[in-house]
C-alpha cells in the first residue's frame, strides 16, 4: 500500500494539483474524470505495480534534483578545461518531463494540467 506522501508524490509528478486534506464543492478531484482515474490507479495497484511506482518516484526525484543544481554552473560560460553545456537546464527540464509523461503512460492515465500546459507552450518554428 502506497504512504500517503508517495501518492502526493505521485500526483505532483503526473502534473495534478493537491486536492487537500478534505474535498468539498465540485472542486474534489471526484469531480474531475482524469483526476478520479488517478485515484482509482494509485489506491488498487498489485504489489509488484507498486515495486515500479516507487523506482519511477526514486528516479524522478534525481532527475528533478539536477534541475536546481544545473543552475550552479549558470555565472561560468567556461573555467580551466571545463566550458559549460548552455542548453544543460533546458535539456535536463526536457529529460524530467519525458520521465513525467512515461510515469503517466505506466499508469495509464493523461498527463495532469501542470504537465500538459508545460507541454503545451512548446512553440513550432518554421
Amino acid at each position: 500500500m502506497l504512504s500517503e506522501m508517495e501518492r502526493t508524490e505521485a500526483r505532483r509528478l503526473l502534473g495534478y494539483p493537491v486536492h487537500g486534506l478534505a474535498p468539498g464543492g465540485n472542486a474534489a478531484w471526484q469531480f474531475y474524470q482524469a483526476s478520479g482515474l488517478v485515484e482509482y490507479r494509485l489506491s488498487n495497484l498489485s504489489a509488484s505495480e507498486e515495486v515500479v511506482l516507487r523506482r519511477y518516484l526514486t528516479t524522478l526525484e534525481g532527475l528533478e534534483a539536477a534541475i536546481p543544481a544545473a543552475g550552479a554552473g549558470l555565472d561560468t560560460g567556461a573555467a580551466a578545461g571545463w566550458t559549460r553545456n548552455p542548453a544543460e537546464l533546458t535539456e535536463r527540464t526536457r529529460l524530467f518531463d519525458d520521465w513525467r509523461r512515461r510515469f503517466c503512460g505506466f499508469l495509464g492515465v493523461p498527463s495532469g494540467p501542470q504537465l500538459a500546459a508545460q507541454r503545451a507552450s512548446i512553440g513550432l518554428v518554421v
